[in-house]
């Protein structure tokens, strides 16, 4: 990374992001030796402006940011910081410096599903369910989500709400199953959703 850090005196602002739930976690500073120890403890290192020294973050708390990427903005002037924190990141004790809780919504379980999904068909590890139904072929895959289709039906005209949710969990599985087998994923669904939803759409 070209980083300008003679911009604002010696310095970069490091905004930090929650890989998992991609929430905003807190925003540091880092100057060129901050950068470097980050870079090669693989634990986020800033300067600290009022203590004039480096810190890494948990040094003390042991809620350390364990560094998954960082990237730098187009004016190379700005870093972004994917992490994994190992606890509350604020000193105050809150999981985010703006007092947030920092939870993933459910829904973005979906896209953690579907790269799992991706990692069995990429790998095929042997005794996987996953696995067995990318072996069945497409005709099997297809069938299966046919058969859950009909069994989220059953369960919505006759059966209980408890049944419905859990019949439809097993139809979205095996959905993204297919889709995966087919080169496409959950997000190509709901890109489709996402034109529809907007008033110029026509059905094709």
């Amino acid at each position: 990374m070209n980083l300008d850090f003679a911009k604002m005196g010696g310095l970069v602002p490091a905004i930090i992001q929650d890989a998992e739930t991609e929430k905003v976690l807190m925003l540091g500073f880092m100057n060129e030796e901050a950068y470097q120890k980050t870079m090669d403890s693989g634990r986020v290192t800033f300067f600290s402006r009022t203590k004039k020294r480096l810190w890494t973050k948990g040094e003390e708390s042991g809620n350390f940011l364990n560094v998954v990427d960082m990237k730098v903005d187009c004016d190379n002037d700005t870093l972004l910081i994917r992490v994994h924190p190992m606890g509350p990141v604020c000193h105050q004790g809150t999981d985010t410096c703006w007092g947030e809780k920092n939870e993933s919504s459910s829904v973005m379980f979906l896209k953690t599903l579907q790269d799992f999904i991706c990692r069995r068909y990429e790998e095929m590890p042997e005794g996987s369910y996953t696995t067995s139904l990318f072996q069945s072929g497409v005709n099997k895959m297809a069938q299966k989500v046919g058969e859950e289709a009909v069994e989220t039906v059953i369960e919505a005209c006759n059966g209980s709400d408890e049944r419905l949710i859990y019949e439809g969990a097993d139809l979205l599985y095996h959905l993204i199953v297919l889709l995966t087998s087919k080169g496409y994923r959950i997000e190509d669904l709901a890109r489709e959703l996402q034109e529809r939803h907007c008033p110029t759409w026509k059905k094709h």
